[in-house]
């Protein structure tokens, strides 16, 4: 089993910034991939972005230039750093794995936090 447990939400002016930060834990020795998606009311949950455990990073266009994700593997930690938020961003934050290996073997599934909510104001 792996939990993952986000912190760094909040409300924030329009042109500001925020780090989410997620923390994975349990019985593995590694993840292959993590990444945040978002979920704004009335729409369906979107990704924000993807790092591989070699660092390879993927980002959906609408964030390209203002969000980085990175992640730290001794801590099985991954980060998103967002700035220049605007309200378009407003969204409840997820962060989310796959590809954990542990003892016996690959998982066959993916990981999901509780979620974040971030709030920016105009």
């Amino acid at each position: 089993q792996v939990q993952l447990v986000e912190s760094g939400g909040g409300l924030v002016q329009a042109g500001g910034s925020l780090r989410l930060s997620c923390v994975a834990s349990g019985s593995f020795f590694a993840i292959d991939d993590m990444g945040w998606y978002r979920q704004a009311p009335g729409k369906q949950r979107e990704l924000v972005a993807v790092i591989t455990s070699g660092g390879t990073t993927n980002y959906v266009d609408s964030v390209k230039g203002r969000f980085t994700i990175s992640r730290d593997n001794a801590k099985n930690t991954v980060y998103l750093q967002m700035n220049n938020l605007n309200p378009e961003d407003t969204a409840v934050y997820y962060c989310n794995c796959e590809g954990v290996r542990t003892r016996v073997g690959l998982l066959n599934r993916d990981y999901w936090g509780k979620g974040t909510p971030v709030t920016v104001s105009s």
